[in-house]
């Protein structure tokens, strides 16, 4: 208990002694003044305190009678204001039971007056104790100590007290409550009815103390227990006397026990012991025996005199104090740590863990090193810093705190982590120096570990432009950004963390509404967050951004920082515009080859036009012819009609697929039925074939799923194809097939085959790149154009050799399952 006064532990046996001493001295007191001197005196090694109080009140009055306090009358002068009811020394009269006022300023029984009076006294006051004056056929008034502001008063040190108010208040009601004239005439009367009176009272007095008693013949017979160890043992006293209480002790404990009592018997000084005894339910607890000789004149033993003292719960806290010890060791051994302790004078190590013997490679078994030996262990570059931090507790007095290395005698070397604290006697002196060693080792290599990964880390943002960062919820000023965070942004890390206006004055005016109401709606959702922007950092060029960020929340749920990256995507923006643009040629390329495909059609075109158109004007003829008659023909006429408006449908529905493949414009993605497609491109390419004796065959499956494609291109892509083999086969005439089938992993597979010339034998895997032609006439852009088309929908096209003759394009597409899936 730091602070207080620590009592020791007093032995019960000097304890009991000690009262018959006080009886003894009592019983020859005749002055009331004299009453606290002899208890100073015959107290003082068990007791401490700083005086004692005598208080007697009239019988069946709260009048004091008479009262004797000591040498310091300040502290009754305090009482002067305060009511008799209202005192501590009342308190213990009436109620018989001790009062104990451990701390004036916080116990609520102190009266306000006393406490008032305390102050006026200016007095420092420490605890006070009353216990009860009182014989079998009186109350006579109160007992009190007081001691020193920091002493503390244990429950056997009030109850001893007690013990010695009932002797004093025999001794008052024998030798001060009679007349002296009484006294001095029937002295001698009066000193045979003491005699048999203290014994009486002897006996009463050990029959009541708290503690188990006996006493035994000079040759260590037992002649005497008191009730509690009677009551204890459940023995009657005939059973227990002589050698019969050892029918109570642990069998393992009797030998050791019997052989110890006749040791000290021999000897006649005091002695104890610890042995178990058997309660009268058979339980066994631990108990101290404590025996002292009573000697004659002549140094005989003429009585032994023994307490027995429960010691089962003191036992019990050191088992669990070596457990606690066991455990402090197996957690020192675990976390690497060590305990020691140096002297404040010497500096030699009074004290050492296992563990530190563990960690400076010393023998537990070679006892404690000297100081020197401890320091030759420390790594030579590190002595002087190391002696340098311990002058600081031995000399200042302050704490230390120090890392270190040490070499082990096998060359091992760890690093230590030290912290020394300095203790002081009350006076300021350095009494020790006390302290810990943690062995770090592992610790330094996982902080070197983790440099070397920020470091990749770092190098790593830099490579990817990717910086890191970390805001705080209320005011959303940076905790933390990364190095590559302040290059992206233009700021110096130096200059410390940027603020929240800071950064978004950096963001572009365009963009800066957005930003600022994308990062509102994640605080204000605690939700994630995913926006892109650009910065205009200082004396650079804008940069776009994007950021992510992810909400930390506390463990109540509210919002308490956002985490995240920046990522500079101002080259990927770049290589999108890019992209857009080459795609955007590609599409004026394949709109150039579209046109420049349908002028080598025009005769074909312009022949499968003119005959509907012809068809046409064939049936408005007729139509005429029959509304002429005489008799006009209406229903023939009306049929005429008919004829001629199909016509018309027809030539418009081959002008309508020539403009869509004259169209230029973005792509537009649609559900498509690849079948008629292919049977649209066919009747536009009939004529064409017809004209180079070329037979178009199909073999179409049915049921085939649809697929997401851009109509006009994929109609390009035929339209190539197609072409190429009507043209492969046009000096030769012969066969063009058109497949259609679900391929592997549910794509579609369009397969057009021809019996032409075949594949170049040389070149045969260029043909799909650009500028790459086997035709007199061709720009090598037909085949690049259409790979282009198939794979920016998601399919693969090639082509392989017939083993006959020709060969085979395919291409793949997936259908829209595919896509789902």
């Amino acid at each position: 208990m730091a602070g207080d006064t620590y009592i020791l532990p007093r032995s019960d046996g000097r304890r009991y002694e000690a009262v018959l001493r006080l009886s003894e001295a009592l019983s020859v007191c005749t002055e009331p003044e004299d009453l606290t001197k002899v208890l100073s005196e015959q107290l003082h090694e068990f007791l401490d305190f700083l005086q004692f109080y005598i208080i007697v009140y009239k019988e069946k009055s709260s009048e004091v009678e008479w009262a004797v306090v000591g040498r310091e009358k300040s502290l009754m002068a305090a009482y002067a204001d305060v009511p008799v009811n209202q005192r501590p020394s009342w308190q213990a009269y009436t109620t018989q039971e001790p009062f104990h006022i451990h701390d004036w300023s916080t116990d609520a029984r102190v009266p306000a007056r006393l406490k008032e009076g305390i102050a006026a006294q200016g007095l420092d006051v420490g605890p006070l104790v009353f216990v009860p004056l009182t014989t079998p056929h009186r109350r006579l008034g109160a007992l009190g100590m007081s001691g020193s502001p920091r002493t503390v008063y244990s429950n056997d040190d009030i109850s001893f007290l007690r013990l010695v108010g009932r002797v004093v208040a025999f001794a008052i009601d024998d030798n001060f409550n009679l007349r002296r004239a009484e006294v001095a005439q029937r002295e001698l009367q009066r000193q045979n009815e003491l005699l048999q009176r203290s014994e009486r009272e002897l006996r009463e007095v050990i029959e009541t103390i708290p503690s188990m008693a006996w006493s035994a013949a000079p040759d260590g017979s037992a002649d005497f227990f008191n009730g509690r160890w009677l009551a204890y043992a459940g023995l009657t006293a005939d059973l227990a006397q002589g050698w019969g209480w050892t029918a109570a002790v642990h069998p393992d404990d009797l030998k050791v026990l019997v052989d110890y009592w006749q040791t000290i018997m021999v000897s006649g000084q005091p002695g104890e012991i610890e042995a178990r005894l058997r309660r009268f339910d058979g339980v066994y607890r631990w108990f101290l025996f404590r025996a002292t000789a009573s000697l004659d004149d002549n140094g005989r033993i003429i009585k032994w005199y023994g307490t027995n003292t429960d010691i089962e719960e003191r036992k019990s806290a050191e088992q669990a104090l070596r457990r606690s010890e066991a455990y402090l060791a197996e957690a020192q051994r675990l976390t690497q740590t060590g305990s020691c302790a140096l002297d404040g004078t010497s500096r030699e190590i009074v004290y050492w863990s296992e563990e530190m013997f563990r960690l400076f490679g010393f023998d537990p078994q070679q006892g404690l090193p000297m100081w020197d030996q401890s320091v030759q262990r420390i790594h030579p570059e590190d002595r002087d810093k190391f002696r340098t931090a311990g002058d600081r507790s031995f000399l200042k007095k302050v704490d230390c705190d120090v890392e270190f290395r040490i070499v082990k005698p096998d060359g091992t070397v760890k690093h230590i982590h030290g912290i020394g604290h300095p203790v002081l006697s009350r006076n300021g002196e350095l009494l020790q120096v006390v302290g810990t060693m943690v062995d770090v080792t592992e610790r330094r290599r996982a902080e070197e570990s983790l440099r070397r990964n920020e470091s990749y880390l770092a190098q790593a943002q830099r490579l990817a432009h990717i910086g890191s960062w970390a805001w705080d919820a209320t005011g959303r000023n940076a905790v933390h950004v990364s190095e590559e965070w302040c290059r992206i942004y233009g700021f110096d890390p130096k200059d410390g963390m940027p603020s929240w206006e800071q950064r978004l004055q950096r963001v572009h005016p365009e963009d800066r509404a957005r930003f600022q109401l994308t990062i509102d709606r994640a605080v204000a959702d605690k939700s994630d967050y995913d926006v892109e922007f650009r910065i205009l950092p200082p004396q650079a060029p804008g940069r776009y951004i994007h950021s992510v960020g992810h909400p930390v929340l506390g463990s109540s749920g509210e919002l308490m920082q956002f985490v995240g990256v920046s990522m500079d995507i101002t080259e990927s923006k770049q290589a999108e515009q890019e992209h857009e643009r080459l795609r955007q040629e590609l599409a004026n390329l394949a709109h150039l080859n579209r046109v420049s495909t349908m002028g080598e059609l025009t005769a074909s075109l312009a022949h499968e036009i003119k005959q509907p158109i012809g068809a046409a004007v064939t049936n408005a003829e007729a139509c005429a012819r029959l509304l002429d008659r005489d008799q006009p023909d209406v229903p023939e006429a009306r049929e005429a009609a008919l004829e001629m408006a199909k016509d018309a449908r027809r030539a418009a529905e081959i002008i309508d697929r020539v403009r869509s493949l004259y169209h230029k414009g973005s792509s537009q993605l649609e559900t498509i039925e690849v079948n008629e497609v292919i049977s649209e491109m066919v009747v536009m390419l009939q004529n064409e074939a017809n004209r180079h004796s070329v037979t178009i065959r199909t073999d179409l499956a049915e049921g085939l799923p649809k697929v997401m494609a851009d109509r006009v291109q994929l109609q390009q892509v035929l339209l190539n194809l197609m072409l190429n083999g009507i043209e492969a086969i046009r000096d030769t005439s012969g066969e063009l097939s058109i497949k259609s089938e679900v391929g592997d992993d549910s794509q579609l597979l369009i397969s057009v085959t021809d019996t032409g010339m075949g594949l170049p034998t040389e070149n045969a895997e260029q043909i799909f790149n650009p500028f790459f032609t086997t035709k007199s006439q061709g720009t090598g852009l037909g085949l690049a154009i259409t790979r282009s088309i198939v794979e920016s929908h998601g399919g693969r096209i090639w082509a392989t050799g017939n083993p006959g003759r020709g060969a085979t394009f395919s291409f793949t597409l997936p259908s829209r399952v595919a896509v789902a899936a």
